[in-house]
């Protein structure tokens, strides 16, 4: 569906059902120059399943109009405003990499708009290569190289996916040749600058569940698990030879964690 956020144009996937704000609502929210089909298969099951799903392209990504948001804070405000505009009055955060920064960062600021977390390849700190930001600042293509090399797990290098036909890593880098130029650097400097996560996750008042990948190069599990310790009434799930692609890589064990 599409949504006006603070006056500009967002698209938003609600997993094939229309949006019920009577129902509990479910924020997904993508990673550094993804989109909202990170999400098309598990926002179909929470969708399906009894809940209100809201897995919106962020301002500049997909097919959201307006200019990406600069700082992990901005993200978070939109994403508040985001519910509001909506018409729930909470929902509960999914977030993969950037977007699980975004999520916690959510919780701190605006603690009244949160029921819950779910925090999938995470880490108290995402800190980016040089390499990496200075290709992504040129739209080098090495640096969708890099993020699509670098995030899927060994296994999932080889093959093995799921839908028959279809190539984990090609999938990943098309998503990432679609993203509009100075996307992925705007992303990526977003979070390389972020710096509270530590702080935010020690002020979580909800239930917050952190999902790792055993493999995972670009947000590694013992990171992930440092910010878990610093979060109340946290719980942690380390996916098995995951990388940091766990939405395409092991979808059921993903969502076995989300439920």
């Amino acid at each position: 569906m599409q949504l006006s956020v603070n006056g500009s144009d967002t698209f938003i996937a609600t997993g094939g059902k229309p949006f019920d704000p009577s129902l509990p609502a479910v924020v997904m929210l993508h990673g550094a120059g993804f989109d909202s089909s990170t999400w098309a298969l598990h926002s179909r099951w929470f969708a399906h399943h009894g809940f209100a799903v809201l897995a919106p392209d962020l301002p500049g990504h997909g097919r959201s109009a307006g200019k990406p948001l600069a700082t992990i804070a901005e993200m978070a405000d939109w994403t508040a405003d985001l519910i509001a505009a909506a018409g729930a009055s909470k929902a509960r955060l999914i977030g993969h990499s950037m977007g699980s920064l975004i999520a916690l960062e959510t919780s701190a600021r605006h603690p009244d708009k949160v029921s819950g977390l779910a925090l999938i390849g995470t880490a108290a700190t995402m800190t980016v290569g040089p390499d990496l930001l200075k290709a992504a600042e040129a739209n080098d293509a090495a640096a969708i190289d890099m993020v699509s090399i670098w995030g899927l797990g060994f296994k999932a290098e080889l093959g093995g996916s799921l839908a028959p036909g279809l190539w984990m890593h090609q999938g990943a880098q098309r998503v990432l040749q679609e993203a509009k130029p100075g996307v992925l650097y705007n992303d990526l400097n977003a979070c390389n600058a972020y710096q509270n996560a530590l702080a935010a996750a020690a002020a979580v008042k909800v239930p917050a569940t952190f999902i790792l990948g055993e493999r995972d190069m670009m947000t590694p599990a013992k990171a992930g698990k440092t910010l878990a310790a610093a979060t109340p009434n946290a719980r942690t799930v380390v996916l098995p030879g995951a990388g940091h692609m766990m939405m395409v890589e092991q979808p059921d064990e993903l969502l076995a964690a989300l439920r």
